[in-house]
């Protein structure tokens, strides 16, 4: 079993920045890579970014290119989300995910995640 646990989220206003972390505990060994997603009340989770814990390779959706990054602490088995220049858009609940299938193209796909976070919201205020 993997355990995840999110903080870092909070109120901030349009053009800010937060820093999200995703620390994994458990069955650490198992985890090849891990996504954040996003999620507004009445919509499916939405992807956000993913990275391969071995490679350090990443992916992006669209939204999130050129304002977000993601990136891992090996020894502190903590993957981080730095989101810069926030918009209102980007308010939502955001989780941290573990892919059931490793890296690879499916991470860009919400319904291919086993162990989830239990989510920290994300306000940005106009």
């Amino acid at each position: 079993q993997v355990q995840l646990v999110e903080s870092g989220g909070g109120l901030v206003q349009a053009g800010d920045s937060l820093r999200l972390s995703c620390a994994a505990s458990g069955r650490t060994s198992s985890i090849s890579a891990t996504g954040w997603l996003r999620q507004v009340p009445g919509k499916e989770r939405e992807f956000v970014a993913a990275i391969s814990w071995s490679s350090g390779n990443t992916a992006y959706a669209d939204s999130a290119k050129g304002r977000f990054a993601v990136s891992r602490d090996k020894a502190k088995n903590t993957v981080y989300l730095q989101m810069n220049s926030l918009k209102p858009e980007d308010t939502a609940v955001y989780y941290c995910a573990v892919p059931n299938k490793g890296w690879g193209p499916w991470v860009q796909s919400g319904h291919n995640y086993d162990y989830w976070g239990q989510g920290t919201q994300v306000t940005v205020s106009s």
